[in-house]
């Protein structure tokens, strides 16, 4: 084989693996919605996190500066963990619903989960802890 078909062999794999880490968070992120353990919208994730039911908050990509730095100022004082990750669409998608923003996890163990497929992912994290 030819040095440059084994170079783009081994970048199409990374990013195929990217593709599958975030199908799989999705769907996670679909599954912690039918246990009830995900919040959605604005005032709802701030209500969750405030209230310290929150365990994860996850911001999407596109929500405007200002929601990004409310919520990163806000996760930063209650020590929640928070993730800038997907579109608008793609949240609300894999939750059911329209367009969302921001989302808050309330259960342990799909945060852990979580975060290990966004860390592999590569979701940026505001360590807040």
């Amino acid at each position: 084989k030819c040095p440059f078909q084994k170079r783009y062999m081994r970048l199409w794999k990374r990013r195929w693996k990217s593709l599958v880490n975030s199908k799989k968070l999705l769907s996670l992120l679909g599954l912690a919605k039918r246990a009830r353990k995900v919040v959605s919208g604005e005032f709802s994730t701030e209500k969750s996190v405030k209230s310290g039911r929150s365990q994860m908050v996850i911001v999407s990509e596109e929500a405007s500066d200002n929601t990004k730095k409310m919520f990163t100022n806000m996760c930063t004082h209650y020590k929640v963990p928070i993730y800038l990750f997907g579109t608008k669409d793609e949240l609300g998608h894999a939750i059911g619903q329209e367009f969302r923003a921001s989302l808050s996890v309330e259960d342990a163990g799909f945060a852990k989960s979580m975060a290990e497929l966004m860390n592999i992912n590569g979701g940026s994290l505001n360590e807040s802890k």
